[in-house]
């Protein structure tokens, strides 16, 4: 393919891309939306047959909802309910990962092998949907004419289009819950259960209806001083209605939070307005309270796609890690959290405790590291009285202190071969003996494992036992360093902004362009915690609103870094280190981006620009 065809093709997709998107702001009927999109898809691709199933969790099955096939082949498709009973391939997608079987005969999965087969398809790919962090059906491209090959550049087109069609569904889910909720919130103010309370101007009560008995959490009765009831409120509404009685003038859509009576926190709008007799003389206020806690828990768990237990990205890779946080959470099985120190790691182990059915028991960590072997061994399961010189009494070990909880073992890398196959014995028999005794104690613990080491090149080192990481690695969470999600990086110094300025009491904006052009280059070498603690020294010196790069250290902005959009780019020497990566990785477009510290669409720009070709292959 030619650099003509490719930037032809390229600028399909793209079109294809725009208009799915712009199709997707304009939804009014779902499945107009998704038959439209699936037909331009379809159209763009040259493929034969384009179709989506959505995911039944009650039986793990996936039924067809709609689709498109090429005109000109006279397939016939049947019934739009197609039901697929494919388990092994459901675990795939459900993972995440996308199946691209350019040879259909080649799939593992013998139902949905035979299915294609039965259909006269010749090779598949079929991208996974998630809406709100779990599956909900995935895109399916057929190919009945010949065995095509999907390249990197399809898949990050057609994964792209899948998100636009995840948020739409999720924007049209979101939409009727904000109409149901708004219905609901009409319906309750047509039928007078708002708090409604009328005061004289010495905040005596005229009147209340029966909804404040709900709304307040008590009853309010006539003649009663509104600002000397007792209970569990917490009288925040008495600000805005000692305003409106002050100024004589209405305060409208005031936010409180207050507390009812079960001790649960609500969320609350409030309105004032003077209270006017007959003639128009001021005579006191109303106040009309409404209760939005449920509208309020629903936009603060769309703020949370972002911040996920405190646990900051909103890039692909970290919506995966969500994705699988959400999975794992409320499983007992064995995790272990791999990464680049000051990725977070200890931050994906909370999140694993506290959003699961261990949340209210014990999170123990452990820094196996920090510790000697024998005073690890005692640590971790404790010791029995006189076990050893200065042992004068009993010790509970780490394990025993996390029954019903998690323990978390941090740098398990670290920790001596008779250690590990203490441990080893924990996690098969599910029970400790502590040092000085032999009787075995039962524990129910989960246990998440984190390192930032290499543990297959321990094995091979002789200083990891092979048994042990098989036991550990049940399910691995790799936690990618900050220079492989870039686009995180806007939305972290947003965070640690707020958080600096209320830690500094400082009033800083913001970053300076050049600031942001310098930390989207940066290699990050200490990841997330670098990150902070840049940011940290910048408000330290930072005397404006504005941090601009004398603020930053120095050997940060001055560092020579590669960066794809750069005029050096196009320099010999930019095309030597091009070369040498694609090179290196065999011409592999994705783990060469990820070497260059790019988007695989940066590095087929440059390819393109540069005139390079992959050997004995069009780019």
């Amino acid at each position: 393919m030619h650099d003509a065809e490719l930037l032809e093709k390229r600028i399909s997709y793209e079109k294809m891309l725009a208009e799915i998107s712009e199709m997707a702001v304009r939804v009014t009927d779902m499945g107009d939306f998704l038959q439209g999109a699936l037909r331009r898809m379809g159209m763009t691709l040259h493929v034969s047959r384009v179709f989506m199933f959505s995911y039944q969790q009650e039986d793990q099955s996936f039924i067809c909802r709609c689709g498109w096939d090429e005109p000109a082949l006279g397939l016939k498709r049947g019934s739009a309910d197609i039901v697929l009973h494919i388990p092994m391939a459901a675990r795939e997608l459900r993972a995440g990962k996308v199946l691209n079987y350019p040879d259909a005969d080649s799939m593992p999965f013998r139902n949905y092998r035979e299915h294609l087969r039965a259909s006269g398809v010749k090779s598949t790919l079929n991208v996974p949907l998630f809406v709100y962090g779990s599956m909900y059906g995935f895109i399916g491209f057929d190919e009945h004419r010949y065995h095509r090959q999907w390249h990197d550049s399809d898949l990050y087109i057609l994964t792209t289009a899948a998100q636009i069609l995840s948020r739409a569904i999720e924007n049209k889910i979101y939409e009727r819950e904000l109409i149901e909720n708004k219905n609901l919130l009409e319906s309750i103010f047509g039928s007078v259960q708002d708090a409604i309370i009328t005061v004289d101007a010495s905040l005596r009560v005229i009147t209340a209806n029966r909804a404040v008995t709900g709304i307040c959490h008590g009853n309010v009765a006539a003649g009663e001083q509104f600002d000397l009831r007792a209970g569990d409120c917490s009288k925040a509404c008495l600000a805005p209605l000692r305003k409106t009685l002050e100024t004589k003038r209405g305060l409208r859509d005031s936010q409180i939070c207050c507390f009812g009576g079960r001790g649960g926190e609500q969320v609350a709008v409030v309105n004032c307005s003077p209270l006017l007799n007959g003639e128009g003389a001021f005579m006191g206020a109303v106040l009309v309270i409404r209760d939005i806690t449920r509208l309020a828990r629903l936009e603060n768990a769309l703020r949370e796609r972002r911040n996920h237990q405190g646990i900051i990205g909103q890039s692909e890779k970290m919506q995966k890690i969500y994705d699988l946080l959400h999975t794992l959470a409320d499983m007992s099985t064995t995790v272990l959290i791999t990464g680049e120190s000051g990725t977070g790691k200890e931050k994906i182990a909370h999140a694993l405790h506290y959003g699961g059915r261990r949340a209210g028991r014990p999170f123990i960590r452990v820094n196996c590291s920090a510790l000697a072997e024998s005073l690890l061994e005692s640590e971790l399961f404790g010791h029995a009285k006189g076990a050893f010189t200065g042992a004068d009494r009993e010790s509970v070990g780490r394990f025993e202190a996390a029954h019903g909880g998690t323990i978390l073992l941090d740098e398990i890398g670290d920790i001596s071969p008779l250690i590990q196959l203490k441990l080893l014995r924990v996690l098969e028999e599910k029970e400790i003996e502590r040092v000085g005794e032999t009787t075995p104690r039962k524990v129910d613990v989960r246990v998440l494992a984190a390192t930032h080491r290499d543990l297959k090149k321990a094995i091979a080192e002789g200083t990891f036992r092979e048994d042990l990481y098989y036991r550990l690695n049940v399910m691995n969470l790799r936690i990618p360093p900050l220079r492989e999600r870039v686009e995180d990086i806007p939305l972290l110094v947003e965070h640690f902004r707020v958080k600096f300025n209320a830690q500094y009491a400082k009033s800083i904006a913001g970053v300076s362009t050049e600031v942001m052009e310098i930390f989207m280059r940066h290699p990050w070498p200490g990841n997330v915690r670098e990150l902070e603690h840049i940011i940290e020294r910048a408000f330290v010196l930072c005397g404006g609103e504005m941090i601009r790069p004398e603020h930053i250290a120095l050997e940060t902005a001055a560092r020579p870094v590669f960066h794809a959009d750069a005029p050096a780019a196009l320099s010999a020497d930019g095309k030597e280190r091009l070369l040498a990566a694609l090179e290196k990785t065999g011409w592999n477009i994705s783990k060469s981006a990820r070497l260059l510290g790019v988007s695989r669409w940066t590095l087929y720009r440059r390819m393109l620009r540069l005139g390079l070709e992959r050997p004995g292959e069009e780019v």
